[in-house]
């Protein structure tokens, strides 16, 4: 018997991208553990990761090509080989060039696998091909906007600030599902002192580390900073040393908070008077108050402006100027790889059309020119995430549309392909990681050899490029030399690292300048809370969405799964137990409702069942789901993004899942 342990990475979109040790029997990975010697995840696994050899080796596994023989969405498929594969697509698709040019056929992606190579190459193929683009915008691109209006390219706190604070608030982030390196670190901090507030719509399992638990409307969190800042304005709380030396349009924003009275905010978050007061004058008093801002407050129409606003609190009372203060948003690490080596956007020779990809079912179903006749779906699940999942099966029923889904298990989006092709998983593909948590990258090479027939996606780039006749060089080398590249001529930043340890596979992390903090990235090198080149020069409250319904819905992440990742454990499934609908006591008492009844869901776009859980944990007025579950799982035939619109946010055309209203009526006992 022969054992080794190599590392690797956890390929998951999750901002820990942990360091992992697989112990490799006879060439199979037989445990999964972290490592202990990363500098940030140091060995801990969140409890999707402790078993993921068993998502390697599930029995679902695709291992084969099949293509589909009955109707679309009836599991009906065949094997076939991969050079019959290659030559279907092949000849669909310059049928369908021929006849509507190649922006009839879009590639569908985002984060099933964060691997700057795996994840990004596809990019260069679709370019090249002259498919249309896809915008990619189904996470945290207006949270990403928000800070940047304030910050520019200022770099994010190291999260081992949150160590250093008195006071660390937790907002709009289910940490517990999400974060748990950073939790960690906060309950570091309340060991030595730090008092902890979350502020969130319903009470998640993250509150179970917080001192205090402050509960707002959905979609009002910009609210409660405009109020927040008015008091701290209001009464000399201010930090006027640092604003003068490095805050633009403080005057400015000062004659506009007046109108944000905790009065009028307090009818818009539905807090007390009292408790806006009493937080403000916390995070205005503390020594070093550090944010941890979560994403889910960003996906509602009103997202970009509600983090830009919560970004200027800082500015404020001069947090950035103190050891353990500021605000952790994404950490952006994208300076420090030459990506466009993976990319290639010099491939695209002409402007194609962009598709937004929270809004594929308008896409797929609205007469368009040319109209899309083909989808390659790679690395994502987008009949289980994305927005109007009604609208999105409507259009991958077409018969007219050819289908091309490459995936590790028969997921959702799976079963309405007309060919499947079957994928690799982390361990049997190599990578390079950067992290959205903190500052380590590491890279990774295949532990195990493929299972079965699976493929890479760049082995797939490079077999259709083959075929289709591309000659250009890049699609001849490797995922291996690709990587090589990256390293081989590295950034300045990269440059800064032990690019020997690097490349051996070991996680390195990429070293911060002294004084960052401070070092305002912005065109003004100021923090900008004014910002002419915004058509709102000032931070100002918009107003969510909202459907015409009673019920503001939340579909919260879950410890067990992650987006739709996971649900093929059977173990994580179980522990999730069952499709909930939290409801308060209250709400479910005017409804007649009964613990376990079943219920349905409904709004305009769709309706979809659950099983309710009444509990004082969500306010009143708030239902609220945890995780996303396969169909199969489901109590009908539909999950939670049948009730999710196809609305984008006010500025980086980011998903509004969060902004979603719904009514709730019995089916029957259960």
């Amino acid at each position: 018997m022969s054992m080794e342990i190599k590392r690797s990475v956890c390929p998951y979109d999750c901002p820990d991208t942990c360091g992992l040790l697989i112990e490799v029997v006879n060439k199979k990975a037989v445990k999964v553990k972290g490592d202990p010697e990363h500098p940030y995840t140091r060995g801990t696994l969140c409890p999707k990761m402790v078993h993921y050899e068993k998502t390697v080796y599930s029995p679902e596994r695709l291992t084969q090509p099949l293509l589909q023989k009955g109707p679309k969405g009836s599991d009906n498929f065949e094997p076939i080989t991969w050079d019959a594969a290659i030559q279907i697509i092949k000849e669909r698709w310059q049928h369908i060039i021929a006849e509507y040019g190649a922006e009839a056929i879009l590639p569908y992606s985002y984060a099933g696998t964060m691997g700057i190579v795996q994840r990004n190459c596809g990019e260069a193929f679709f370019y090249r091909l002259g498919a249309s683009c896809l915008e990619r915008t189904i996470c945290s691109s207006s949270k990403g906007y928000g800070w940047s209006a304030v910050m520019g390219s200022t770099l994010v706190p190291h999260p081992n600030e949150a160590l250093d604070s008195d006071l660390i608030i937790l907002w709009g982030t289910n940490a517990m599902a999400t974060n748990i390196h950073f939790l960690q670190n906060v309950r570091a901090a309340k060991k030595k002192g730090a008092k902890v507030w979350l502020i969130e719509t319903y009470e998640t399992p993250t509150a179970k580390v917080s001192d205090q638990v402050t509960l707002v409307k959905p979609g009002s969190d910009g609210a409660l900073a405009l109020g927040m800042m008015h008091v701290i304005v209001r009464d000399g709380l201010t930090n006027e040393q640092f604003i003068n030396e490095h805050v633009q349009g403080f005057s400015e924003f000062k004659k506009v908070l007046h109108e944000y009275t905790p009065e009028k905010m307090s009818r818009l978050t539905g807090l007390k008077v009292d408790v806006i007061e009493e937080l403000a004058h916390l995070y205005a008093k503390a020594r070093a108050p550090f944010i941890s801002l979560g994403t889910g407050l960003s996906r509602y129409c009103n997202g970009a402006m509600t983090v830009r606003s919560i970004t200027c609190l800082p500015a404020l009372v001069g947090a950035w100027a103190k050891p353990g203060g500021g605000l952790m948003a994404n950490i952006s690490t994208s300076t420090a790889f030459d990506t466009s080596k993976v990319t290639r956007e010099d491939l695209l020779k002409e402007t194609t059309r962009i598709i937004n990809m929270n809004q594929l079912g308008d896409a797929l179903n609205k007469t368009v020119n040319p109209p899309l006749m083909s989808l390659f779906v790679y690395h994502s699940n987008p009949v289980a995430v994305t927005p109007d999942q009604n609208m999105v099966i409507k259009g991958l029923l077409r018969e007219d549309l050819f289908t091309v889904v490459h995936e590790r298990f028969m997921t959702d989006t799976a079963l309405y392909a007309d060919l499947i092709l079957p994928a690799t998983t982390s361990l049997e593909q190599p990578d390079i990681y950067r992290s959205y948590g903190h500052y380590c990258v590491q890279k990774a090479d295949a532990v195990i050899e493929a299972l079965g027939e699976a493929k890479s996606n760049w082995e797939v780039f490079a077999l259709l490029a083959q075929v289709l006749g591309f000659d250009e060089p890049y699609f001849n080398q490797t995922a291996e030399e690709m990587i090589k590249q990256l390293l081989e001529s590295p950034t300045p930043w990269l440059a800064q690292v032990d690019l020997e340890k690097l490349s051996a596979g070991y996680p390195v992390e990429l070293p911060l300048p002294e004084n960052y903090k401070t070092k305002f990235k912005t065109p003004s090198g100021k923090i900008e809370i004014y910002n002419n080149k915004e058509e709102d020069l000032l931070p100002k409250y918009l107003k969510p969405h909202g459907d015409d319904a009673p019920y503001w819905f939340v579909n919260s992440p879950s410890i067990f799964s992650l987006n739709s990742s996971f649900n093929e454990q059977n173990e994580l499934v179980e522990k999730k137990e069952k499709m909930y609908l939290l409801m308060h006591p209250v709400d479910a008492q005017v409804k007649g409702f009964s613990d376990g009844e079943l219920v349905s869901a409904f709004n305009e776009r769709g309706k979809v069942a659950f099983v309710l859980k009444i509990t004082p944990l969500v306010p009143s007025g708030v239902v609220v789901s945890e995780g996303v579950f396969w169909l199969r799982d489901c109590p009908s035939d539909s999950s939670v993004n049948a009730l999710t619109s196809q609305r984008l946010t006010d500025r980086a055309q980011g998903s509004t899942f969060y902004d979603t209203k719904v009514d709730v009526r019995s089916i029957n006992n259960i």
